[in-house]
């Protein structure tokens, strides 16, 4: 359902901005922007990345989350101009905080931005993504991609800087976040860019791919379909055994749709899920169900947990209102 491949994203911002009035949208440099920015010296929160994966980022940027997020062509980085763009739109003087998945790309334009911002006198300090315990190195990355954990962060972070907190403070708290998330990703089927216009990588009806990036990169392997309690339970065992969770502990639990897997399905990975934590004496303090860090129209799941503090955990439940996560307000 698009017009032509080159139009997709900014066609999508059209309606964006269309369907959000809380939103402020640039179609050149593609910025996305609260409409109603923060008054005073407080920290400005910046993301981005490749666009086919809302409602990341765009989809979280309102009060208690993002500031501004920088959307690139469909899986393809950001440029440094659209990040300076989106940097001098909300600076207010308290700093600048980006929020970078681990890929190649977004990292080096990510740091060129900031050597940029540095040079006007703007601080920034950023918070690299890196929870997805599938795959440590790859073509795309140097470590572990960044993936589910972003939405963490962005929330945490963005909960403490609407108090006023300073730049170090809503950094360290960043850092601490993505420190305690681990997730993995199961996919079912392989998403279509549009400008190929056909799936990404050849994956037969009876096979899923174990560990599947977000951009359809390679897993682990390659297995036979099976029940969802069977998938749910191979995520958590690398999950669980990545993590450091003790009985007793708490945590934030998302079970994400890849794009194209219907709700009733993540519920029934979300039960799977949370049989699989109780087990283990882990408690479950809030939890998201749904399509949030998605990879087009790939049919899959992802599962992300939080090891969530008491600091952590009252910053989540801060009020948020952005177009894809809304409470409190």
């Amino acid at each position: 359902m698009i017009n032509a491949a080159e139009m997709v994203v900014p066609d999508a911002l059209d309606g964006l901005a269309l369907a959000h009035r809380e939103l402020r949208v640039l179609i050149e440099p593609a910025v996305i922007l609260r409409a109603d920015p923060p008054r005073g010296r407080k920290v400005a929160l910046v993301s981005g990345g490749g666009s086919g994966h809302e409602p990341l980022h765009g989809g979280f940027v309102g009060y208690g989350m993002l500031d501004a997020a920088c959307p690139g062509e469909v899986f393809t980085s950001p440029a440094t101009g659209q990040i300076m763009a989106a940097v001098r739109a909300v600076s207010m003087g308290g700093g600048v905080l980006f929020v970078v998945k681990n890929y190649t790309g977004d990292v080096l334009n990510f740091e060129m931005a900031a050597e940029l911002a540095a040079e006007e006198g703007i601080g920034v300090a950023t918070v690299v993504v890196d929870d997805d315990v599938a795959v440590e190195d790859s073509t795309w990355t140097a470590g572990r991609r960044g993936t589910g954990a972003a939405l963490f962060v962005e929330k945490i972070a963005g909960a403490l800087a609407e108090r006023g907190a300073p730049l170090w403070a809503v950094a360290e708290m960043g850092r601490r976040v993505n420190a305690a998330s681990r997730s993995f990703a199961i996919a079912l089927t392989a998403c279509a860019t549009p400008a190929a216009g056909r799936p990404g990588f050849d994956l037969p009806d009876d096979e899923i791919e174990i560990g599947v990036g977000i951009h359809g990169e390679p897993g682990q392997r390659r297995d036979k379909i099976r029940p969802v309690n069977e998938l749910v339970d191979i995520a958590m065992q690398e999950i669980l055994g990545d993590h450091d969770l003790a009985p007793g502990d708490e945590t934030i639990v998302m079970v994400n749709g890849m794009g194209a897997t219907p709700l009733i399905e993540l519920y029934i990975a979300y039960a799977a899920v949370a049989r699989a934590l109780a087990a283990k004496g882990l408690g479950i303090r809030a939890n998201l169900v749904g399509n949030y860090v998605t990879s087009l129209d790939m049919a899959g799941v992802s599962i992300s947990i939080c090891k969530a503090d008491a600091d952590m955990l009252t910053l989540w439940g801060s009020p948020v209102r952005t177009p894809a996560l809304r409470w409190g307000c």
